[in-house]
C-alpha cells in the first residue's frame, strides 16, 4: 500500500475516535465520575503541560530509534491513556491518565511527523500534510456524530462505550502505521547535543510566533460561542453553523491553499497574510450581531486558519536538520499545547471581558505574529547557512565530505 495512503487512513481512524471524545469527555468526567469543572480544568492543564515537555525528547527517540516503530507504540501508549480514563473514579487517577494520554500523544504526533519526513520528498510534505489535516477534520466530524449518540442516551454506558472506541480506534492506527516502510534512525553525532533544537534561537522565534497564531484554535472552541450567546443578537445555533463551516471549508479547501506553499519564501508571505486575515476576522467579529456578519467573520477566520497551517507546516519541516525532525517537531507542536493551556483564560479575558477593544488587540497580535515571521525565517536560513559553512570547512580540514545533518535541502528551494 501506499505509504502516503497509510498514513491518511492512519490519521483518519484515529480522528475518528477523538471526535468522540471531544464531544462527551466532559459530560462523562462530571455527570458519571463526578470531578467538578475545576478539576477537569486543572487535571488538563497539567497532562499538557507534561504533554509540552515530553514531545521533544520522545521526538528526538524517534530520530534515534525510527519514527514508525516509535510511533506505533505511542500510539498504543494514547490508546493505554483513553483506556485508563475508563477506570478514573477520582482526580488523582484523573491527572495520571490525563499525563498518560497527553504526553503519549504529543510524543505520537512528533513521530508521525518525523515519519512523514522520512517517506515524503521534501516539495512534497507540505501537500500531504494538509491531506492529513483535511482528513483529521473530516474524522473529527464523524466522531462527533457518534459522541451525539451517546449524548442523547446519556448514560454510562454510552459513555464508556465512546471511550472504549476511542482507545481501539488508535490501537487500530497502531497496527495501520507498522503497514509503512521502515525509516532508519540516525545516530546522534559525537559532541552534537543531544536535543539541538533547545539550542536553536531562530527556531525557537519561529515557534514562539506560531503559538500566538495558534490561539485561533481556542477561539474556535471556546471563546465564539461564549461571544454569540453573549454578547450577539443572533440565535443560539450560530454557534453550530460556524463550527460546521470552518470544519467543512478545512475538509474540502484545506489541499488547495496548501498547493501555493513551495518554498520557504512563500510559505513566509502566507503566514504574513494569514495574520492579517485574522485580524481582519477579529474586526468583523467584534462588530458582528447578526448571522451573516458572524458567517462571514468565521469564513475569514478559516481561511486565515488554512493559510497558517500551509506555511507552518512548510516552515516547520524546511528549517529542521534532516535526522532531526522528530524533535524539532515535537518542540514545534508545543505551540498547540501551550496554546491550548493558555488560550482559554487570555482570551476571554481580552473578548468576553474588553469587548470590542479585545477584538483589536487580539487581531494585532495576529497581524504582528505574521509580519515577524518573515525576518525570523530569513534568521533561520542565516543559521543554518553558518552551521553549514562551519561543517564544510571542518570536513575540508578533515579530507572528505562529511554526512552530518544540516537546514540546506528544503530552504534552497525559496
Amino acid at each position: 500500500m501506499n505509504p502516503r495512503r497509510v498514513l491518511t487512513v492512519a490519521q483518519l481512524t484515529s480522528s475518528i475516535g477523538d471526535g468522540a471524545y471531544i464531544v462527551t469527555s466532559t459530560l462523562y468526567f462530571t455527570r458519571i465520575v463526578g470531578l467538578s469543572p475545576f478539576e477537569i480544568g486543572l487535571g488538563l492543564t497539567i497532562g499538557w503541560a507534561l504533554g509540552t515537555v515530553a514531545g521533544v525528547p520522545l521526538g528526538n527517540l524517534a530520530d534515534r530509534r525510527g519514527p514508525r516503530g516509535v510511533a506505533v507504540l505511542l500510539a498504543v501508549a494514547t490508546g493505554a491513556g483513553v483506556g485508563t480514563f475508563l477506570v478514573v473514579r477520582s482526580f488523582p487517577m484523573f491527572v495520571l491518565a490525563v499525563c498518560l494520554y497527553a504526553g503519549a500523544q504529543s510524543g505520537l504526533s512528533a513521530a508521525q511527523q518525523a515519519l512523514l519526513a522520512g517517506l515524503v520528498p521534501p516539495a512534497e510534505r507540505t501537500r500531504v500534510r494538509a491531506v492529513l489535516q483535511s482528513t483529521l477534520n473530516a474524522g473529527i466530524a464523524v466522531g462527533a456524530g457518534l459522541g451525539a449518540l451517546a449524548l442523547h442516551f446519556d448514560t454510562s454506558a454510552a459513555y464508556l462505550t465512546v471511550f472504549a472506541v476511542d482507545m481501539a480506534s488508535y490501537l487500530v492506527a497502531a497496527g495501520v502505521l507498522a503497514l509503512v516502510p521502515a525509516v532508519a534512525g540516525v545516530p546522534a553525532v559525537k559532541g552534537e547535543p543531544r536535543l539541538a533544537v533547545l539550542r536553536d534561537r531562530p527556531y525557537a522565534a519561529i515557534t514562539l510566533l506560531n503559538t500566538v497564531m495558534l490561539l485561533y484554535r481556542p477561539l474556535i472552541s471556546l471563546v465564539l460561542p461564549l461571544w454569540i450567546v453573549q454578547r450577539t443578537d443572533a440565535p443560539a445555533w450560530t454557534v453550530s453553523a460556524v463550527l460546521v463551516l470552518n470544519t467543512v471549508c478545512v475538509v474540502l479547501f484545506q489541499v488547495r491553499v496548501a498547493r501555493r506553499v513551495r518554498d520557504l519564501a512563500s510559505a513566509s508571505r502566507f503566514v504574513r497574510l494569514a495574520g492579517l486575515v485574522l485580524f481582519a476576522s477579529c474586526l468583523v467579529f467584534s462588530q458582528g450581531h447578526t448571522v451573516f456578519v458572524l458567517l462571514a467573520a468565521a469564513l475569514l477566520l478559516v481561511l486565515g486558519e488554512m493559510m497558517l497551517s500551509s506555511g507552518a507546516w512548510e516552515i516547520s519541516f524546511g528549517l529542521a536538520p534532516a535526522g532531526k525532525q522528530g524533535q524539532y517537531q515535537g518542540f514545534f507542536g508545543t505551540g498547540t499545547a501551550i496554546a491550548r493551556m493558555a488560550g482559554p483564560v487570555l482570551l476571554t479575558s481580552l473578548v468576553i471581558g474588553w469587548g470590542t477593544p479585545g477584538w483589536v488587540v487580539l487581531g494585532a497580535l495576529f497581524a504582528a505574529a505574521g509580519a515577524a515571521m518573515t525576518p525570523a525565517v530569513r534568521w533561520g536560513l542565516l543559521e543554518a547557512a553558518k552551521t553549514q559553512a562551519v561543517g564544510d570547512h571542518e570536513d575540508a580540514g578533515e579530507g572528505h565530505r562529511g554526512t552530518g545533518d544540516h537546514r540546506v535541502e528544503q530552504p534552497e528551494r525559496g
